[in-house]
Formats: C-alpha cells, structure tokens, sequence
C-alpha cells in the first residue's frame, strides 16, 4: 500500500496522477482541515473533488462531468473520510481537488497497485 499527501491550494490541485504503464486502486481519500475548531465557523471551508480520465480536463464538455464531491464543507479540525467506495483508476487519469477560502485542508490518498 502506498499514500501520497498534499495541500489542497484555492485553484486546481492534482493530488494524484497515476503514472505511465500502471493501474491504482483508491482504498482512502481523507481531507483534514488543519485549523483548530471555531464556533463561529470562520476556520470552515469548503471543496471540489474531481476524478478525471486520461485525455480529458476538468469538466470536459460538462463542467461537473467528473466531479464526485461537489462544495463539501470540512469543519476546523475536522476530517472527512471518502473510504466506502473503491476506485480503479488507470494510467494518466488524475484526481484533482479545489478548495474555498480559508486555503485550511490538506488531502491523504491511499492506494494499491494492481
């Protein structure tokens, strides 16, 4: 099993590509807001989550064609857990996420290769 982590930026971050001759099985995706709990909500923010195939962009034809998760609000110090479904994604598809301001969540993938 391998992870991969990073930012989440306010344009579009790739979090995952999967590389040349190689095929991955998503088991995780977890989002984490960084910031510490604010009763008031000003440490909130919100994301996109997009699965996109190899060859196409983000919303091809469509602007929400391969979108999954669409303004998904993650409370300070919260974290969302996208772990149900299983993924199989091949060669060059990306996963690639955005988010709102506060710039608050960074993102941890865990796949296999199959």
């Amino acid at each position: 099993m391998a992870i991969t982590n990073g930012k989440i930026n306010l344009s579009d971050t790739t979090l995952l590509t999967v590389p040349s001759g190689k095929r991955y099985a998503i088991t995780t995706i977890m989002v984490c807001n960084t910031q510490p709990e604010d009763t008031g909500g000003g440490n909130d923010t919100t994301f996109d989550l997009h699965l996109i195939p190899s060859g196409q962009t983000k919303g091809t034809d469509d602007p929400n064609a391969n979108q999954i998760l669409n303004n998904l609000k993650v409370a300070g110090a919260d974290t969302f857990s996208f772990d149900t479904e299983k993924l199989i994604l091949e060669e060059g598809d990306t996963i690639v996420a955005a988010c709102q301001s506060p710039a608050n969540l960074v993102a941890t993938i865990s796949y296999l290769e199959v």
